[in-house]
């Protein structure tokens, strides 16, 4: 079976969470595709449509399918954030 194409990850950004600016993407990117940590914990994300989440103990060594803009430092105790497009 073929892979679609939206579904490659083609480039990331380490994360510094903030409560008050957006994620800074590459032209054209305005989401991530996953979500990958380095040290299980919380994170709390404001997602691609605006809504705010949060995901308890997100596990270490795995590609979080989460379409996320920004990751809140309030609440967030995950390290090592990263966010892949």
């Amino acid at each position: 079976m073929a892979q679609r194409v939206d579904d490659v990850l083609t480039g990331g950004v380490t994360v510094v969470p903030d409560d008050d600016v957006n994620i800074v993407f590459p032209s054209g990117t305005t989401c991530s595709k996953a979500v990958y940590v380095d040290g299980t914990g919380d994170v709390a994300a404001v997602m691609a449509d605006g809504s705010e989440l949060l995901f308890n103990d997100l596990a270490v060594g795995v590609f979080h399918r989460l379409s996320v803009k920004r990751i809140f430092s309030t609440g967030t105790t995950a390290t090592g954030i990263k966010v892949l497009y």
